[in-house]
């Protein structure tokens, strides 16, 4: 036989185990009940999830047989011990139909408070040790009670914080959104301004390109600046202070008589004293020009 008819002969069996056991189980579980099991196809799913839950229920009832088990068996113990106690209290002349009614209420009262305490006993000790125990976890609960009003206190605290600044947040946006308006129409207006700008840079780049031209076809250089032209024009002005007694002395030589050779030898020293003016501003402007360099 091979191995696969071998596995599906297993599962076969293992089925038919799962489905005897989920029929028993539904039969015990529908006649606790009253009733009688419906009927139901059995497929591989179906019987799975039943089974499941079989194993669950089973196992979960078992368990609860074994706590009410012990439950029981504790029952049958508190009920020996407290027959006994009622004897030795009948015994000792404190059965409870003997006791006054202000003594009785006093002890469930103080039975009360040991089942509020979870205590097992009624010994002082116990008591204080519950008391105790109480005023501990008092103590701790007013602790985290004012640890959460703290922090309640802050977090109202920053809750209001949060508030103000959304409330100065929103007053924001409302005055910006007001001035969306004003800024469009200024920027509108400083695109004008722009676009005039540019046009006018435009224009006097090219001015400026025209006055260079017109200056290189003139012939200017940039040793002649306004600083130069000034200077020889306050030589010139010296110049012609020197100069102008000269021309006044030549014009009145017009008026000599018709002595030619006094009139040459003056006409000589004239000419003499002109050269060397021409010298002295031909100098002059040199060392103007050497210097601007």
């Amino acid at each position: 036989m091979s191995d696969s008819n071998k596995a599906s002969v297993t599962e076969s069996k293992s089925d038919a185990s799962k489905i005897s056991e989920v029929k028993t189980w539904l039969a015990s579980q529908f006649e606790a009940a009253g009733k009688e099991v419906p009927e139901f196809e059995y497929t591989h799913r179906s019987i799975s999830h039943l089974y499941n839950l079989a194993t669950l229920s089973q196992s979960k009832t078992h368990a609860a047989n074994i706590l009410a088990n012990d439950f029981r068996l504790k029952a049958t113990e508190y009920r020996a011990q407290a027959a006994r106690i009622r004897e030795l209290l009948e015994n000792v002349g404190l059965a409870q139909e003997s006791l006054p009614s202000n003594v009785v209420g006093s002890v469930q009262v103080l039975a009360n408070v040991a089942n509020l305490l979870n205590i097992r006993d009624t010994e002082l000790s116990s008591y204080l040790v519950a008391m105790g125990d109480i005023s501990l976890r008092k103590t701790g609960v007013e602790e985290k009670r004012a640890k959460a009003q703290k922090d309640s206190k802050i977090l109202l605290d920053y809750t209001r914080k949060a508030i103000a600044r959304l409330t100065y947040l929103k007053r924001t946006l409302a005055q910006l959104e007001d001035d969306v308006a004003p800024c469009e129409a200024q920027m509108e207006n400083w695109k004008t301004n722009l676009a005039v700008m540019a046009s006018k840079e435009r224009q006097y780049l090219q001015q400026y390109s025209n006055y260079k031209a017109v200056l290189n076809r003139v012939g200017y250089t940039p040793e002649i600046s306004h600083g130069v032209l000034v200077e020889m024009a306050e030589h010139r002005k010296e110049l012609e202070k020197i100069t102008k007694p000269i021309m006044d002395t030549l014009r009145s030589y017009q008026d000599l008589p018709p002595d030619k050779a006094l009139a040459a030898l003056a006409i000589e020293d004239k000419k003499r004293q002109y050269a060397a003016a021409e010298k002295y501003l031909g100098d002059v402007l040199q060392s103007a020009l050497a210097t601007s360099d």
